[in-house]
């Protein structure tokens, strides 16, 4: 009831769906954990949360687990479907598993001799690291403090448990600013002369407390809450509230995940990693979550609770002895290896425990409570793109996973990262500063201090480096908005790396000889000042900042990438191909493992120089004999292209589409422009003015284009088929290989069976005149593209005059929805916010609509021509979940950018391997069905 208030669009989620687990009663809302036994599972994440089941998992294989119990994802969407209230029954269920908490600890909640304290923590299923709201030591009030400071025998260490549950208090669940707050610890520090809050007295804490109430008294004109079942469930209520605030949404919007999937909640007992020097809390990989490289990694506090290691408040100690030496960590700040031997190899076994169990790389926290370990969380851990694929590949070959789960372990669209250029190891480079690194990858760009900023100048197309003291989770968006991330305080498990390593951005972290002055938008490293908008460079996997602009060179990718690949390639059934007219384009598709071209669009070869002149030239022509001339120029251009495009693809196939111009994109516009074309045609500029002006059309997008034009001026598909049939004569003379090219010639925008007759038997009669004139026997095939609603429709009789279709998504999807996509960017982010559309149509494949004409012009074309061979070349070629659609349709190969074939690789073996997924669940179906009948 304490919650922040959200905007009245934010109150109601749709109905979370059924949850089938047998454990999960229809009116059981709380699930029990503790002392080697749960309620639950780790299987049930849907209904306990990815935190509540693996604390489940980890009570039932043993690992030393403070009990507690957790509060269903159903609560949290009872409490936005019935304007924030909770269902029956669920108060009852929580005192009854109070009640067993007791009984497992020894101690009751409220007692002032023997009090139970608890964290309140969120968990949704996928895991959003800081996104939502967490109270710890909720419990303490002025009774149960002084029960506290008897028991641990340390007032000093109690009473900072209460100042921390009371700030922490103030601002989750009564909504106050942290700032007052702040103020009033930064003044008690200064009173005492200390810089540290542990050095605080227990005297000045006391005073600290006081004050602290008075401060929430002041703003909401009521006292702090000394009843602990008030607070309970006041901070339950805030954290099922933070599923709907500001960042949380932002994260689900990024990270697409569903509003309607909902929180759970975790009580647990607390463990107090802030009690003495025998104490600690700590966060951990059971590997390298920066390279993927089998090591323990992670840092830790001594005397400390969790939020200092994470918050980055205070720079946290090494967990190994190799991690401090590599890192030259200082000496007096031991390793938890060194300084608690025996609880750190009690960790290496959990760590070992938790990869047997869960076969993944484990993100861990853990607290040390008087040399006892506690484990606090165990879940998936984020990482980098090439520690995904390092650690897939290294389980893979351990035996903890197969093959065929590494390759679906990874995110397609996460192999971008590894596809773009990193700094020039022999460039000159000035390092005015040093981190630690904490993401890996290079990023340049202008200073910037606030997250706003950041998304305000990233949404403008400016590079921007996001510079913090420290990040935190209202960050998110200015972290997503940023090319890179420096900040001066926070360790390896700071909020910024975790977060920015899951995003794939460069981060340094830690840099504490950067000293960050917001109120002037400038940094100081010793006498050096570098302003907001200046730029500076950083290094993640090395931890160097830089001045100005590093020059980067192309990357360079590892071996576990093309294990990967090679994987993926025995799995999956679609070839993909790439998006290809230049010999550069090629070869980058080449060398990132494309089957061959799927898209030569030749009118993308006539933009520059004295190339575009003749295009114009061809389009301006008042005559068949103009024309002809200015084909003769564009033919020689053409072949030579085309010739260097088979040689680099040396015997796979490549599909040239015939001229498909919008000719707005081709008349001249300036006066300089006309005389050129005059001149180069021998003509009066005012008949080339005259002529450009006839050519103007109302919608160019549906004009005179594609096979249309082709029709109106056969010498064009002649000339260009010829270009075609040559090029593939002579590369396969050159061809070192002696593999003959295969040329695939595609007709554009076809709407009609006569359009494809037509310009079909212009390109066979010029494959036949090639073949007579060079002696030569040529392998081509004849296809169109499908890019019109009437051409999916009637795919059965274009498939019989045709040997392959290629669905051009890009202009399907215009024509389908009547949409411009050049246009739709003004509109479409408001239709995606009320819901009706899930996407941008232009980025993944509308399935239902042009899906649908995607599946019946298949479906026909197929039946009149079985062996008709079908791909896409728009686009959604690369998209991993368009690819998963063309694998349920049956297509036999996609075709995208060539820096999005990787992606298109693996999201390909990934479609196939759920297709087949799903082809055994329906014949294990099928087969458990009852008959139908009597006997």
């Amino acid at each position: 009831r304490f919650a922040p208030e959200l905007p009245e669009t934010d109150l109601r989620l749709r109905p979370a769906p059924a949850v089938s687990w047998d454990a999960m009663a229809p009116d059981k809302w709380v699930y029990n954990f503790g002392d080697g036994s749960a309620e639950g599972r780790e299987e049930m994440k849907d209904c306990l949360g990815d935190k509540g089941a693996n604390l489940a998992q980890m009570a039932v294989i043993g690992l030393p687990v403070p009990p507690g119990f957790t509060l269903a994802t159903g609560v949290c969407a009872h409490f936005y479907e019935h304007g924030r209230t909770f269902p029956a029954g669920l108060r009852d269920q929580v005192a009854e598993a109070l009640a067993l908490m007791e009984s497992r600890t020894g101690q009751r909640f409220g007692d002032p001799h023997r009090p139970l304290f608890v964290s309140v923590r969120s968990g949704a299923r996928a895991s959003m690291p800081g996104m939502m709201d967490t109270v710890l030591n909720l419990g303490l009030n002025d009774l149960t403090v002084e029960g506290l400071a008897r028991r641990s025998g340390d007032r000093r260490f109690a009473f900072d448990s209460y100042r921390r549950f009371v700030q922490m208090y103030a601002d989750v669940v009564l909504g106050l600013d942290l700032a007052p707050f702040e103020r009033l610890l930064e003044r008690a520090k200064r009173r005492c002369g200390v810089k540290m809050d542990y050095e605080l007295p227990a005297k000045e804490l006391e005073v600290l407390v006081a004050s602290y109430k008075a401060r929430v008294f002041d703003e909401l004109d009521r006292e702090f809450p000394e009843e602990p079942e008030e607070q309970l469930w006041g901070a339950i209520g805030a954290v099922f509230g933070s599923w709907m605030n500001q960042r949380a949404q932002t994260y689900r919007r990024l990270h697409e995940i569903p509003a309607s999937w909902g929180t759970a909640v975790n009580v647990q007992a607390m463990v107090f990693g802030n009690m003495g020097s025998d104490c600690a809390t700590g966060v951990a990989f059971t590997r390298n979550p920066a390279i993927g490289v089998n090591e323990f990694y992670g840092e830790w506090l001594i005397n400390a609770q969790g939020e200092d290691v994470v918050a980055g408040i205070r720079t946290p100690q090494e967990l190994t002895r190799a991690a401090r030496l590599a890192h030259g960590a200082d000496s007096e700040l031991p390793s938890l290896e060194e300084a608690m031997p025996e609880i750190f190899q009690e960790l290496e076994g959990v760590r070992r425990k938790l990869e047997e169990h869960f076969r993944d790389m484990q993100d861990i926290e853990f607290t040390i409570q008087r040399g006892k370990l506690y484990m606090l969380q165990t879940r998936t851990g984020k990482r980098t793109t090439p520690a995904a694929l390092r650690v897939a590949v290294d389980m893979a070959k351990e035996g903890l996973i197969s093959k065929q789960e590494a390759v679906m372990r990874l995110k397609p669209e996460s192999l971008d990262q590894l596809l773009h250029p990193m700094l020039d190891p022999a460039a000159p480079k000035s390092v005015v500063a040093k981190g630690l690194p904490a993401s890996p990858g290079a990023a340049c760009g202008k200073v910037v201090f606030t997250a706003d900023e950041a998304e305000r100048l990233g949404n403008e197309g400016e590079a921007v480096l996001l510079v913090r003291i420290e990040t935190s989770p209202e960050d998110i968006h200015g972290i997503h908005a940023a090319k890179g991330i420096l900040t001066t305080r926070g360790g390896m498990t700071s909020h910024a790396a975790v977060v920015a390593r899951g995003m794939g951005r460069p981060c340094v972290s830690g840099a504490g000889g950067v000293r960050v002055d917001y109120a002037a938008k400038a940094l100081y490293i010793d006498d050096l000042m570098v302003r907001s908008g200046d730029m500076l460079t950083i290094d993640g996997g090395t931890g160097e900042v830089m001045l100005g602009e590093v020059p980067t060179v192309p990357p360079q990718l590892s071996g576990d990438f093309g294990t990967i690949m090679a994987w993926a390639d025995e799995l999956r059934r679609m070839r993909v191909r790439a998006n290809a007219e230049t010999p550069t384009d090629a070869r980058a598709a080449l060398r990132f493992g494309a089957d061959g071209i799927g898209l030569v669009r030749t009118e993308h070869m006539f933009f520059e120089g004295d190339r575009i002149v003749a295009m114009r030239e061809m389009i301006l022509a008042l005559d068949e004999a103009g024309r002809r001339a200015a084909c003769a120029k564009l033919l020689k251009m053409q072949r030579d292209d085309l010739i260097e495009l088979f040689l680099i693809m040396d015997g796979s196939p490549v599909t040239v589409r015939l001229l498909d111009p919008p000719l707005h994109e081709f008349l001249p516009h300036t006066e300089q422009e006309m005389a050129s074309v005059a001149a180069a045609a021998k003509l009066p500029i005012e008949r080339v003015r005259r002529r450009a002006a006839e050519l103007q059309e109302a919608n160019p997008m549906l004009g005179h284009r594609g096979c249309r034009l082709a029709i109106t001026y056969p010498e064009i598909c002649e000339m260009q088929a010829r270009a075609v049939f040559e090029a593939a004569v002579e590369a396969g003379k050159r061809s070192a290989s002696k593999r003959a090219p295969i040329a695939e010639v595609m007709v554009p925008l076809v709407a009609t069976v006569q359009e494809i007759e037509i310009l079909k038997e212009v390109i066979e009669t010029t494959a036949q005149r090639v073949q007579e004139e060079q002696g030569a026997k040529l392998m081509y095939r004849i296809g169109t593209m499908i890019e019109l609603p009437r051409a999916a429709l009637m795919a059965g009789a274009i498939a019989s005059t045709t040997e392959f279709f290629s669905f051009g998504t890009n202009d399907l999807t215009q024509t389908t929805w009547g949409l411009s996509r050049d246009d739709a960017g003004g509109f479409l982010p408001e239709y995606k916010a009320k819901g009706i559309v899930s996407g941008d149509p232009f980025v993944s494949l509308d399935q239902e609509g042009v899906g649908e004409l995607i599946r019946i012009a298949a479906e026909r074309g197929r039946a009149v021509r079985p062996g008709l061979k079908l791909g896409i070349c728009g686009e959604h070629g690369g998209d991993p979940a368009s690819i998963h659609f063309c694998e349920r349709v049956g297509l036999d190969y996609v075709s995208c950018s060539p820096f999005r074939v990787p992606i298109a690789r693996l999201a390909a073996a990934q479609a196939a391997v759920r297709a087949g997924e799903d082809r055994k669940a329906a014949a294990d179906s099928s087969r458990a069905s009852p008959p139908v009948g009597g006997a």
